[in-house]
Parts: structure tokens; sequence; C-alpha cells
């Protein structure tokens, strides 16, 4: 063979590897994403014929379903019954724009078997149930009404967990949607006013949305000196109107503009109560910003939160970041400057107090069940993390027990049970503050013996504005879900 066509050889053998390898790659790699891609018109003829299975609340009240088209009853139309009460959670499945939420998620175990796929014809040939699975979700039907009327229209979002478990019991946020736009003949019309909303309905704030989180961080903070032997709740800090910043210009100052004591002196226990923000940026530059970054990333801080749908990642600045900046750690031990977080993490970091310092993998789906009812998969509650020792847990509880008692907490108070709190104005820059409420309860023999936990965050002080503070805002809140929990 002569020089040229050796070098013709080669380059056809190039070009069909090459061929090769394009092809596998649209096939395997990008396939499931072109084949689950909402404009692929065979995906849309796959969702309109096929039936789903139903979803249903802890309690059995009906969340999504599928009925025979009146028109071809070979043909399903999924409805979605309490509108725009879960739409985030339950999201939609529709030919123009996809599938969103545990629709997406668990689309495998809710979809019929019952078509000419060779997956469907396999399952039949081999004996098996072509019928849909349902799931049954974690959140009780009375608790989310009450969650969501609670909040009424201001912008935001509740979230409650059981904290022994990591059931969510609860999963509101507003503005909604009703997913049942999204699948009527006027669903394009209906979808393109949803995307182009400023108020962005579609987003679910409670794991789509981060917020700085002020002084419900101080949990974090306090966990930090306590677990890593900084302080007691006897410390006693200097109680300046204004905290310097060494190496700056910038002081902290409490919200009220006040001393938090008596102007000498203040133990942290009396700071935590009161939410004293020179006591915590003392405390932030006394701990030091790497152990308090350690300590966030225990809380789930920076770490990717295992849950049935996507969560965004909460931050701590990292490693070195903040560690020889006294003023940064300072700012970021009171859920100021970078700090940023999802609600379902605060909620999770009062579970973690809740529990013993044990937080558990949070979860919406409780078991799969067949068309007949009988109960097919169950999950079982996983421990995620060990946020604190359970030493640290214990004087936690009690101090978050003295803020809902004589702290800025009062207005979650529910008469005749014990509950723990922590309440948080988050400043946020040319906007009125954010407002926080996380907490659990009942604090009894134990904190290990608590079975609720929240988390409450209004934007930009709801309808208080400029005015807001966690404790006249975002508790009010908690305490009417706490309430309703407690009273059944």
């Amino acid at each position: 063979m002569n020089i040229a066509l050796r070098r013709a050889a080669y380059a056809i053998f190039g070009a069909f590897i090459l061929l090769v390898a394009a092809v596998t790659y649209i096939q395997v790699v990008k396939g499931p994403q072109y084949r689950d891609d909402a404009r692929n018109a065979r995906v849309a003829a796959s969702r309109t014929g096929r039936e789903r299975g139903p979803i249903v609340t802890s309690d059995q009240v009906l969340l999504a379903v599928s009925t025979p088209s009146p028109d071809d009853p070979k043909l399903y139309e999924r409805t979605y019954p309490q509108g725009d009460l879960y739409a985030h959670t339950v999201g939609y499945t529709s030919v123009l724009f996809g599938t969103r939420g545990l629709e997406s998620v668990w689309s495998n175990e809710l979809v019929s078997d019952r078509d000419a796929t060779i997956s469907g014809v396999l399952n039949g040939l081999l004996g098996g149930d072509t019928r849909p699975r349902g799931i049954t979700v974690t959140i009780d039907h009375g608790l989310q009404k009450v969650a969501a009327a609670a909040l009424g229209d201001q912008k935001g979002a509740i979230v409650v967990i059981d904290p022994t478990t990591g059931a969510i019991l609860a999963m509101v946020s507003y503005p909604s949607f009703d997913p049942n736009t999204l699948i009527s003949s006027d669903a394009g019309e209906a979808g393109n006013t949803l995307e182009a909303d400023p108020d962005e309905p579609l987003r679910n704030r409670v794991i789509d949305e981060t917020y700085p989180p002020g002084s419900v961080f101080k949990v974090i903070t306090a966990a930090s000196g306590l677990d890593f032997g900084v302080v007691s709740p006897s410390t006693v800090f200097d109680d300046p109107v204004e905290l310097v910043l060494p190496g700056s210009e910038s002081t902290i100052a409490n919200f009220n503009g006040k001393v938090c004591n008596d102007g000498n002196s203040v133990t942290l226990k009396i700071g935590f109560i009161r939410s004293c923000n020179t006591v915590f940026g003392q405390l932030g530059m006394d701990i030091g910003g790497d152990d308090l970054g350690t300590t966030a990333t225990k809380f789930g801080f920076n770490r990717e939160v295992p849950f049935d749908l996507p969560v965004l990642t909460s931050f701590f600045p990292g490693q070195g970041s903040i560690e020889n900046n006294p003023p940064a750690t300072a700012q970021s031990a009171i859920g100021q400057r970078d700090v940023q977080t999802t609600p379902l993490l605060m909620a999770l970091s009062a579970a973690a107090v809740a529990n013993g310092g044990t937080i558990m993998k949070p979860y919406l789906v409780t078991d799969v069940f067949t068309s007949d009812g009988t109960i097919e998969q169950v999950t079982a509650p996983q421990r995620w993390k060990r946020a604190m020792s359970p030493a640290t847990a214990a004087v936690l509880a009690d101090m978050m027990e003295q803020v809902v008692i004589s702290g800025t907490a009062t207005n979650a108070a529910v008469p005749g049970v014990r509950i723990a709190g922590k309440t948080g104005t988050a400043e946020v820059s040319e906007r009125p503050p954010h407002a926080w409420f996380i907490g659990f309860g009942p604090v009894e023999a134990g904190p290990e013996d608590a079975s609720i936990a929240i988390a409450v965050v209004v934007e930009s002080g709801g309808n208080f504005g400029e005015t807001a503070t966690g404790g006249s805002v975002a508790a009010p809140i908690a305490q009417k879900v706490l309430t309703e929990f407690f009273d059944r």
C-alpha cells in the first residue's frame, strides 16, 4: 500500500471513530435529555395518553389524579384538586411545559406501563402490574391549609418538619400558582404569564431561594461557641452601645440602637434572649472564622441537602476566607454579610436542636402504593448529620425556650405548650428587612421529645414593610401553625 492510500485509510478510520463517538454521545449521554425534553412530540403524546397514579397527603386528601378523557377513553387528563395549595410540592405534568415537582421526580412510579414501549411490553409479558403506582406525601392537609392562611398574601415561605424523622409536615411558598391552568386550553398563555411575573410564582421559596438569615443564625453561632468550649450560658461580655470592629471603621449595633443589658456587662444567655448583635459579633470573633465555618458546615451550609426535590445550597464563607478578617467574621456571626440560606435548612437547624443535635434527612414521600392500595415501598427515616453535641443542644433548647417566654419571640407562645424559638430581622440592601422565626416544641423532659420544628420567612417585611421584625411578623405566623398542631 502506497503512502497516499495509507493516509486515506487512516482518515476514513478516524472519521469512522468520530462518527461512532458522536452517535454514542447523542444516544447514551444526551439521549435521556432529548427524550425528556418538553418539546419532544413523543413525550407530549406519552404524557397525554398514559394514566398516572394518584398523589395523596398523609391524611388521604387527593392532590393529583388522572381521569379518562370524555372525548377519548384511551387518553387521560391530569387534574390537581387542591389548586395552588400544593403547586410547588406536587408540581405538574404538562404537554407544553414538561414536568415539575414530585410529578417529575417520581414520574417512573406514577406513570402507567400500559403502552407500546419496550419496557411496558416486557413488563406485561412477564406478568407485571402495568397499572400506575400512587404516592403518599408526608404533608398534613390541615396543617398545610393553616400555614398557607397564616402567611396569606405576603411573599415568603413556611416549612414544618418532624425533627425526629425528617418528614415534611407542611411546605408553603407564596406567591403560588394553579397547576390546572398549565394543562388547560389556555395553557400557553397561562404559562407565559407565570414565567414573566416579576414576583416569580413558579419559584418554591422553601428550597429554591436563599436569604440572609439575620439573627436566626445566632443559633448556629451559639452552638459553635458551646461546642468548641469558647463560652457557656453564663459567660460575660462587655455591653457597649456599638461593637467596634478591629482594623475597621465599621461597627455593629443592636437592633434598637441601645445597650443589651446595663451598659456594663451581659451574659451569653441574656444576649441570646434579647438577640444582641454586639454580643454575637464579639462571640463570632472569639470563635474564629474557620471554627464558625466548621459548625455551619455541620448544620448543612455549603453542602447539598438530600431531599426529594432539588435544594439550593446555603452559603457560609469557606475555610480561610474570613479567618483573618475579624469584621467579616463578626458580621457573618449575626447572619449578615455574605451568609445565605434556604428556609428548609433553617428549619433543619431548629430540628437539630429539637432532636438532640442530630439532623434527619428531610423527605416528602412516605410510601408508594399499587393501584389496589398495597404498600409497595416505604421511606425509612435516616440520619443526615450530627450538627452539635447533645449537651449543646440541651443548652440551646433552654435558651430558645426563654426567647419565647421573655425575649423577642413572645408572639410565638402557645398556651399550655413549652415552645422554643429564635427570631431574626435580616437587613437587605435597599429593601425592607426579611422577617424570620425558627423554633420547635414541645420542650418537655428533654429536647429529643420535640415533635415539630418550623421555619418562617417573610420577604421584605411583608405587610409591615420597614417596621417589620421577626418577632412582630414571623413569630405570630408560626404561632398559628404551632397552635393548630398542638390543638390536635
